[in-house]
């Protein structure tokens, strides 16, 4: 499935002190925050420190987090205004069966009612454990794939519906790589120290897994290394994060019977028919190197170590709505190996996002009455608007840019599609069912039920009303398929958007989201899709070229940058966010100069020139910390760059900046090899 393109998912320079006074608030508290800096250290040196070194020294990582910033705090504020309504849904006997209250409520009661979980244990799964045990052949293992898949195991591979990159009306059947434990299939192969080390806890984890369930530690350990043998031998054949972020390697649309050619040991037929879906008679193939060697896998692994691996993919899958034990032995892996988190978030937390997850849409229409007024609507859509203007005039003065690619990229720009703060169309969860019984009937309910979601889709006209984030999602994404640019209201607060703050804050804020989203439709993948959201080559071979040697200079910028000890950001995995960084700052510098036309230039606030602001608000909003493991995770795994490397990757590109902090060539924060693509 082509995933959106969302905001989110370092070199150490000497400290020195630039001839800039400490800022004196002006005490209005909106926009730039003067505690957050550290002005001990230079602008033009570590733009990062010296925007968030107070913010950073301040906010240490609470245990319950691998990595905390300005992002996870203002969805802190979420969770809590999230809390107060679920307790209130959740204290009410009297709202209507079926309504979104009732749904909500019941959700997050069943989740809270830690008394009923533990009497249960893993009672409620114990129809599919027998049904896993009592597999005899490979078209009853098939039927059991399905079932699962249906329950958010994705085993071993995944199914859904999306819209066909080259005819953007049409819905699409999707099969694509999965079915592997490990966040990617690099952490199977890497020989280095910690790699060997996550794969030895890995293994540890499943035995533990195993021996909650009843089985001795002997029979565990044997059932955790026949798990590994078989998902590295998936992972074998998998695609690596960098490829997949190709749309073209992973598009290869089939006919039932094509795919029936591809991999004659699963019946595809079968498959769709266990499902609910036998009139499909095409489906992309995301990997078909991943599925010739499944094929193979099919008959040259005994059902018994199949077995093994469904029971071990179902207790996984589950294990955050079963007893604590699961639950926290689950956490030790996930959380604390993966990423260094210290502790589990409070219960009440994770029932919260976890009803976010499965009901987002129900709990976000009562959030946005409550955090979310029609004015501040208003002026997002308005900066939105000013940002397309401004990406426009700047798209029409490209030097290397030719005349037939700007007609084709104006046209692409004049077909986006802006979503501000929630739909105007909400989601209808009628067949979820939702009662006080069993969290993890509610929550395996609520997987069957996003899974028949995406495929009901199939035969049917586009929705192109429909959101990808709920509301409350501290987050903003743009979609290729849909050429959409999207903003929930979670992300339309401060220190992101604030109505009350100066202009510069907010274009060097919320502008710089925008633009981001705005400039993915161009970056290394989206310019690869129209207006109308179909994979379509729009551009002449000589503005492609120029287009290209500009993105390899973003690559380069990136490769550079060490992440944590000898690992160093992977230019190629994050190049589209780093492409749409660049952009989204560059357009909003644009768009916010633009806006001062016929207007007196504004006075300093804080000791602090309108320009600096601006900048200054841009850094803000990546102030972060991260654990070792989490930042070790995310280079791995994550097309987004490390926070800290964000603040100041763009800027140090941009001469506006320079002029605005009096950097001077030689200074950390003035590349010798500027990036310029908008």
């Amino acid at each position: 499935m082509k995933p959106l393109k969302a905001i989110i998912g370092a070199a150490i320079f000497l400290t020195i002190s630039l001839a800039f006074a400490t800022p004196v608030s002006d005490g209005n508290g909106h926009g730039v925050n003067p505690a957050y800096m550290d002005t001990q250290v230079s602008a033009c040196v570590d733009f990062n420190r010296y925007a968030n070194g107070g913010w950073m020294a301040s906010h240490p990582i609470p245990p319950e987090d691998a990595s905390y910033g300005t992002f996870r705090e203002l969805a802190d504020r979420s969770d809590d205004t999230l809390h107060q309504i679920l307790e209130t849904a959740a204290s009410q006997t009297n709202a209507s069966t079926g309504s979104d209250e009732q749904k909500i409520g019941d959700f997050y009661a069943s989740c809270m009612d830690t008394e009923k979980i533990e009497s249960e244990g893993t009672k409620p799964l114990q129809q599919e454990f027998d049904r896993i045990a009592q597999i005899d052949d490979v078209p009853a293992l098939e039927k059991e794939f399905s079932r699962l898949q249906g329950y958010g195991a994705a085993v071993p591979f995944r199914f859904s519906a999306q819209q066909d990159r080259k005819d953007s009306t049409q819905m699409l059947a999707s099969a694509s790589q999965a079915g592997m434990g490990l966040p990617e299939r690099g952490y199977y192969f890497r020989e280095d120290e910690k790699s060997q080390k996550i794969r030895d806890a890995y293994a540890k984890h499943i035995a533990k897994m195993f021996v909650l369930l009843g089985d001795s530690e002997d029979h565990a350990g044997a059932e955790s290394k026949m798990v590994m043998g078989l998902e590295t031998k998936l992972a074998q054949s998998a695609m690596s994060r960098i490829e997949m972020r190709d749309p073209d390697a992973t598009y290869h649309k089939m006919t039932l019977a094509e795919l029936q050619d591809l991999t004659p040991n699963l019946s595809w037929q079968g498959y769709l028919v266990d499902i609910g879906y036998p009139q499909v008679k095409e489906v992309n193939v995301g990997q078909p190197k991943f599925f010739t060697s499944l094929n193979d896998l099919l008959n040259s692994v005994p059902l018994d170590d199949w077995k093994t691996y469904l029971r071990w993919h179902l207790i996984s899958a589950a294990a955050p709505a079963l007893p604590g034990k699961f639950e926290e032995e689950s956490f030790d892996f996930q959380s604390r190996t993966l990423q260094g988190t210290e502790k589990m978030q409070p219960r009440w937390k994770r029932c919260v996002e976890a009803t976010n997850r499965r009901l987002g849409f129900a709990l976000g229409k009562l959030y946005v009455k409550k955090e979310f007024p029609p004015e501040a609507k208003a002026r997002a859509d308005k900066m939105v608007h000013n940002l397309i203007t401004a990406l426009r005039e700047d798209i029409q003065t490209l030097s290397w840019m030719g005349p037939e690619t700007k007609k084709a990229a104006l046209a692409k720009l004049d077909a986006f599609t802006p979503k501000i703060g929630y739909p105007d169309k909400w989601r209808d969860y009628s067949a979820f069912k939702v009662d006080r019984g069993p969290y993890v009937e509610n929550a395996l309910r609520g997987d069957l039920y996003e899974f028949h979601r995406s495929l009901d889709k199939l035969g049917k006209p586009v929705d192109r009303t429909e959101w990808g984030m709920t509301p409350p999602t501290v987050n903003a994404y743009y979609n290729p398929s849909m050429n959409e640019i999207v903003f929930p209201a979670g992300i339309l607060q401060p220190p992101f958007f604030d109505p009350k703050a100066d202009d510069a804050s907010n274009y060097g804020g919320i502008g710089a989201v925008i633009g981001h989203e705005m400039t993915h439709g161009f970056d290394d993948e989206g310019r690869k899709f129209d207006g109308k959201g179909n994979r379509v080559d729009w551009w002449t071979a000589e503005d492609l070229k120029n287009f290209e040697e500009r993105a390899a200079c973003v690559e380069r910028q990136f490769d550079a940058y060490v992440a944590i000890d000898d690992i160093h950001e992977k230019g190629k995995l994050v190049l589209g966010e780093s492409i749409a960084d660049l952009g989204g700052l560059t357009i909003a510098y644009k768009a916010y100069q633009k806006s001062l036309e016929g207007e007196p230039h504004p006075k300093p606030i804080d000791g602090l020139t309108a320009e600096q602001r601006f900048f200054l608000s841009f850094a803000q909003i990546w102030a972060g910390n991260d654990r070792p493991e989490f930042i070790r995770l995310r280079v791995n795994t994550d097309p987004h760059p490390l926070h800290n490397i964000r603040a100041i990757a763009a800027p140090s590109n941009l001469e506006p900046f320079q002029q605005a902090f009096g950097c001077k060539a030689g200074d950390p924060m003035v590349r010798e090899e500027r990036c310029v693509i908008w």
